[in-house]
């Protein structure tokens, strides 16, 4: 009896990707998704998409933790990306990756202030966007 082994694919050995969208804009967040599509590479599993629109409901999230990726918008209303992506980065204990979506690319200097992991400038570019995001996601599932 001959016993063959195959290696893993990397489409059955990842797990689905599961990103945290914080923006008060729903066009920003469509703009975002869209750009990603429903995976991340062709024969990857889908993304578990969780959108939140209000600073308030990003906090009250219990499991910010488990996320791949937190991705926030640096122009929102009241409360900005990048002051939450500080707070998240100084209060959650392995706390995920921050992608901050910055309203040009001048401000990427304010979003390493802010310890974000990585920033995207506006207007978004899809390609840029979808990049970065595989680019962070693929660290966070490195670890």
């Amino acid at each position: 009896m001959t016993m063959s082994t195959q290696p893993a694919t990397s489409s059955t050995s990842t797990r689905a990707p599961r990103i945290l969208l914080h923006s008060d804009d729903l066009t920003v967040r469509d703009q975002v998704r869209t750009a990603v599509g429903p995976r991340l590479r062709a024969g990857a599993p889908d993304i578990e998409w969780l959108e939140v629109a209000t600073a308030d409901a990003l906090l009250d999230r219990k499991d910010i933790a488990s996320f791949d990726l937190v991705i926030l918008d640096g122009e929102a209303d009241k409360v900005g990306g990048m002051g939450l992506c500080r707070q998240l980065k100084n209060e959650i204990y392995l706390c995920p990756r921050v992608l901050v979506l910055v309203g040009r690319p001048q401000d990427a200097w304010l979003a390493s202030w802010s310890l974000a992991d990585a920033t995207v400038s506006r207007p978004l570019d899809p390609f840029e966007v979808q990049r970065t995001i595989a680019e962070q996601v693929g660290a966070a599932q490195a670890r």
